[in-house]
């Protein structure tokens, strides 16, 4: 099968086109033919050469880390999607590839409408908004900062926290991506020195916050938020940790995700795609997303 793999950790130039045999499925796992597969931040990182403690990089290093496609085969206990079944779903490594083996516990039914590229790009943004906005607290007439609202991640935190109830959801960007924000429902304000001011005119109480940049974010919605429980960040758990801010809780679910493209179905999220780049252009679509700056979500296509 045709993948994009790094041989030798470094910058986007790593990525090359292999050659590997396609993988078979044990027990309790599903093949899935991979229509798309979406760039996470967690992808770069991998190709420079860090892993989390519980991973062990052994090149060909494969990465991507959610995927959508069509199921090819099963192994012993799969049972609960067919050959031919159109799914989405999340793993660690391997989806930038014609083919990745998962658990199917790690996978759920593809909305009908859901476009593929659509469906490549959702598990893993909308499941980290998912764990930012559960763990912060959001609820029904909260006001809720979002710092670097615009890319990926901050789309989808800035639509689920309006979905679950938030009167008010203020977002950092760039003059270029504020039009953006307010088609999302947000208040946009602009980074930089008196970010803190900028938001405090729009309102006087912040109930929650979620950094999504780094330290200077995260040290303003500490200024801006009275209780430290109610923010979180997916940039800097050393900052978080010194700040007294507690960490995102690790993990992802099936169940969560289905919630999560009920939400696709009613209309109440959106994927909004950036830009799409065919497999053998993982490179090109490393270099987009390290600018830090884009807007909305890049992913690859298979063909």
């Amino acid at each position: 099968m045709r993948a994009m793999a790094v041989r030798t950790f470094g910058g986007p130039e790593a990525l090359e086109a292999v050659d590997l045999p396609i993988p078979e499925p044990g027990p309790g796992q599903v093949r899935v033919r991979v229509r798309a597969a979406g760039v996470q931040p967690f992808d770069t990182r991998v190709r420079a050469g860090w892993a989390p403690p519980s991973i062990r990089l052994v090149p060909p290093v494969v990465v991507g880390n959610e995927f959508a496609g069509v199921v090819d085969a099963h192994g012993p206990g799969a049972s609960a999607f067919q050959p031919g079944a159109e799914v989405l779903g999340f793993t660690t490594l391997g989806c930038y590839a014609e083919y990745v083996v998962v658990p199917e516990t790690q996978m759920v039914a593809k909305p009908p409408a859901m476009p593929w590229e659509v469906a490549g790009g959702f598990p893993a943004n909308a499941q980290g908004a998912y764990q930012c906005l559960s763990g912060a607290g959001i609820h029904e007439g909260d006001t809720v900062f979002v710092n670097a609202a615009a890319g990926a991640l901050g789309t989808f935190t800035v639509q689920l926290a309006r979905a679950w109830g938030a009167s008010t959801v203020i977002g950092s960007a760039s003059p270029a991506n504020q039009d953006h924000l307010r088609a999302l429902g947000a208040v946009p304000v602009a980074y930089g020195p008196g970010m803190v001011d900028r938001v405090r005119a729009i309102s006087d109480r912040v109930d929650a916050a979620v950094d999504l940049h780094g330290v200077d974010g995260l040290r303003a919605a500490v200024a801006l938020v009275a209780d430290r429980r109610r923010i979180r960040t997916m940039v800097d758990d050393d900052a978080a940790t010194e700040l007294g801010v507690p960490l995102v809780e690790p993990g992802r679910s099936a169940a969560r995700l289905t919630e999560l493209c009920a939400l696709w179905e009613q209309g109440r999220i959106k994927v909004h795609i950036r830009h799409s780049y065919p497999l053998d252009r993982a490179a090109d679509a490393h270099r987009g997303s390290e600018t830090g700056h884009g807007r909305g979500k890049i992913v690859l296509t298979v063909d």
